[in-house]
């Protein structure tokens, strides 16, 4: 090994006995002795043991640690630490503005593991309850996670929308002659993107020509697609063809794997023809029009070719915000700032769900604070007639599936929304266990984010989502589909069995500020996915129908 990788090594440990809380004069021993190798001029590995046993700043314990790495290449309390620090913990030191103090707060206070979900507390304002952590620290923080986040070169829908928009709109302004649409996974509305593509009749010489002149690479090419990728490490694909064929590679581009597999197999259809609209293709087989967003199983073309195709869900549908959190926790603003931006949206009202008093890490509402914010919204309701705000909680699913209120102050609210957000490494049978339990309370009325998940950042605790959705159905409980982009929470493949049990699905922001009320939008567009129509989410109901609801909810405590 060389000084430059013994003193990285020794700058590790360091540094994870730092985040360990281990013993700070030897954590600061490594961290210098890191320091002074990395100064020799000879290389440790070139001088005999007695050598490297005289050097300044390097004692018996250092120097044995350095001839064991020069004769194995391996450090062995390192491994140690390395064996018992999760990778997300490590992943954080790449993080700009957060050393091993700060991150063993976030890991042992906050109870994080992963960038993800260090960005997601970042979002909700978690970071600034905790000291050493104000609102610029936590900014900045914020910053350089979703800057390395973005060199990964996987994002979410919300992140790359408005990337792809702008290059989409440089495309057409270059190349005006020539057709230019979106297509794969983009049109398609996925959560996740790893690339953005377009069906094009540019030539591919030209589009090489365009992109290498503009700082992209080229990643892969073909005699009919090429792709390039630039210092935003976002993929970008084309997929040139002639106007005569454009259509057909437009709608073959834009479908999965498996909706076009069972297409080719079911439908005698002529990829070859020169189609005039995408649509045209539908008209001629006799069958309705499939969105691209809707082009992902085999059901979904029964379902056109027998007309029970139906008009989904749109982002103008939804007539309330339900499930968001003000400064009495951990949001941005206050109750009446929500209710001021909610109108202006033209909303209905508002269902404000503050943290449960187990979120202690986000400012969670203890029994008295309950009755003190009450207070203010009665007051609100009077000062807005025409609106109204209705008093929930998010209130913790506990180990044992019970929720963190007795039933006489779960009582006082108009609705009850039950999460899971701590104790999160489950097997499936704690997992449904707290799951089922917190769905048979009669105090539920809706089961926030069923998997806990963080797309690209944590999976969701193992759950049966057959049975969790059945077990919804029975007991009358709302499945909430978390349109936070990072979370998504129902997975839009479950939602058309929750549909066919009867579940009511309700798209709620999980909104920590008023700006994240958009985010209901991000929910709308994967929904669309699936059979979801607005009378069949609860956030579309209109102020008298939620009141409906309310009521048939209230009969479950009796």
């Amino acid at each position: 090994m060389d000084n430059n990788s013994i003193a990285d090594n020794f700058s590790l440990l360091s540094k994870l006995m730092d985040i360990h809380g281990d013993n700070s004069f030897k954590s600061k021993s490594y961290s210098v002795a890191a320091y002074t190798i990395e100064k020799l001029p000879t290389e440790l590995s070139e001088l005999p043991a007695d050598k490297i046993f005289s050097i300044k700043g390097i004692g018996d314990a250092i120097g044995k640690k350095i001839i064991e790495q020069i004769e194995t290449g391996q450090l062995s309390v390192l491994n140690e630490y390395l064996q018992k620090t999760p990778p997300g913990i490590l992943e954080m030191l790449s993080i700009k503005g957060i050393g091993p103090k700060k991150i063993s707060t976030i890991w042992k206070e906050l109870d994080i593991e992963t960038l993800g979900e260090l960005l997601y507390a970042c979002n909700e304002n978690r970071l600034t309850l905790y000291k050493g952590f104000g609102e610029k620290t936590q900014q900045n923080i914020k910053e350089s996670i979703e800057f390395y986040m973005g060199s990964l070169g996987s994002f979410l829908y919300q992140q790359i929308e408005i990337y792809a928009a702008a290059i989409d709109e440089k495309l057409k302004s270059q190349f005006a002659k020539d057709q230019f649409i979106l297509t794969g996974e983009l049109r398609r509305q996925l959560d996740v993107i790893e690339k953005i593509e377009w069906v094009t009749t540019t030539s591919l010489s030209n589009l090489k020509t365009f992109f290498t002149a503009n700082d992209f690479a080229v990643k892969e090419e073909t005699s009919s697609y090429i792709s390039f990728k630039g210092k935003e490490n976002v993929t970008i694909g084309f997929f040139c063809c002639d106007a005569t064929n454009f259509y057909s590679k437009l709608f073959t581009t834009s479908c999965s794997e498996t909706f076009l597999s069972a297409w080719n197999s079911i439908r005698n259809w002529d990829v070859d023809f020169s189609y005039k609209t995408e649509e045209e293709i539908f008209f001629l087989q006799k069958i309705d029009f499939i969105p691209p967003f809707r082009r992902e199983t085999e059901k979904n073309i029964i379902h056109a070719k027998s007309g029970l195709f139906t008009i989904p869900i749109q982002p103008n549908d939804i007539k309330s915000i339900i499930h968001s959190h003000s400064k009495w926790s951990d949001g941005n603003n206050k109750i009446e700032e929500m209710v001021v931006a909610a109108i202006k949206k033209g909303l209905e009202y508002l269902v404000l769900s503050d943290h449960s008093k187990s979120a202690f890490y986000a400012n969670g509402l203890y029994e008295e604070r309950i009755i003190e914010q009450h207070k203010e919204i009665d007051e609100l309701n009077k000062k807005y007639p025409n609106f109204r705000i209705f008093k929930s909680i998010e209130s913790d699913i506990l180990n044992d599936g019970s929720l963190d209120y007795d039933d006489d102050v779960l009582a006082n609210f108009d609705l009850v929304i039950a999460s899971v957000h701590s104790n999160l490494k489950m097997n499936e049978e704690k997992a449904m266990m707290r799951l089922m339990n917190a769905i048979e309370n009669p105090y539920t009325s809706i089961l926030g984010h069923m998997t806990g998940r963080l797309l690209l950042s944590r999976n969701g605790y193992p759950v049966d989502h057959k049975k969790i959705i059945e077990a919804c159905a029975a007991n009358d409980v709302v499945i909430e589909l978390n349109a936070h982009p990072r979370r998504l929470d129902i997975d839009w493949r479950w939602i058309d069995y929750a549909l066919e049990k009867g579940v009511l699905i309700s798209i709620d922001p999980d909104a920590h500020s008023i700006e994240g009320f958009d985010d209901c939008r991000y929910g709308v567009l994967v929904a669309q996915k699936t059979g979801l129509t607005k009378e069949k989410n609860l956030s579309s109901f209109s102020l008298k129908e939620f009141e409906t609801f309310l009521v048939q909810q209230h009969s479950k405590r009796n």
